[in-house]
Parts: C-alpha cells; structure tokens; sequence
C-alpha cells in the first residue's frame, strides 16, 4: 500500500498582509487543498527557504513545491530574492510565480531573465483571483510533474 500523497505547499512571499488573506480565502475558495505559508519580505523567503532563523525546524517549515512571489517587498525585493533563488542549485528547481501589481514590461521581462516561471499581474476582483488560483492549482499540481527531492549538486 502506498502512503498518501502529501498537497504540495505554497510558500507567498507579500508584504501586504491583506493580500495574503485574499488569496488564502481564494485558494481555499477554489477547492485547491494545498497549503500556504507566508512570509513578507525576501529576507524571509530566503531565511525560510534556506531553513535559518525563525525557519530553522526542517519538519516545522518544509520545502514549498511553489513560491507566489510579490516583487515590492521590503528589506528585499522580489527581483533580489529571485536572482538568489535562481543561482542557488538547491532552489532554483523550485517553480516561481511572481504575483504582482506591476504591469510594467521591463518587470515582466526582467523577472523571467532572472528565472522566473510566471509573471500574473495581480486582479483587482476577488473572483479573478479565486480563478487564478484555480488555473495556479490545476497547471503546477495536476499538469506539470514536480520534483519533491533537491537537485543532486554536481
């Protein structure tokens, strides 16, 4: 018998902790039962991706199979805290969706030659976002196969 499968988590990287509201309302609106962490800023991410500080309990904070990735964040923006994701052979497999209000070209440029998967610029209706979550959920769990293990270091 094989063990259940385990939802893969979201990890959001937001400053704005209304918003962080918003889409655990929408995922949860969207029937999508994976589950979300949030931090606000990239200094965070990076801390809880690397299991440091706050993070440091492996089982309490476990490697996130998506990152929702805000691009103006305090302390260290989303476009910092990319670049590192992205150099970093233990992270840079990890899908990330920058989930921003930006619509600036030179944003959605610059984050995908940084590394990243997606660029959604943020809706303004809550029903948009629980549709986006819905698309978010069925394309990075049900379509595209993700890896659970790190990446050998070669």
């Amino acid at each position: 018998m094989t063990a259940p499968i385990k939802p893969i988590l979201i990890l959001m990287a937001d400053d704005d902790k209304d918003d962080c509201l918003l889409a655990k309302d929408a995922l949860e609106e969207s029937r999508l039962r994976n589950p979300i962490r949030f931090v606000h800023d990239g200094v965070e991410l990076l801390d809880y991706l690397h299991q440091r500080g706050a993070f440091a309990d492996a089982e309490a904070n476990p490697r996130p199979g998506l990152i929702l990735l805000d691009l103006n964040m305090p302390r260290m923006d989303g476009r910092t805290a990319l670049a590192h994701i992205k150099k970093d052979p233990e992270l840079r497999l990890i899908p990330v969706v920058v989930l921003t209000t930006s619509k600036q070209e030179q944003d959605v440029l610059r984050t995908y030659n940084l590394g990243a998967n997606s660029f959604i610029t943020k809706p303004v209706e809550f029903d948009d976002l629980v549709h986006i979550m819905k698309v978010l959920g069925e394309y990075w769990f049900s379509i595209v196969r993700l890896s659970d293990q790190p990446p050998p270091i070669l």
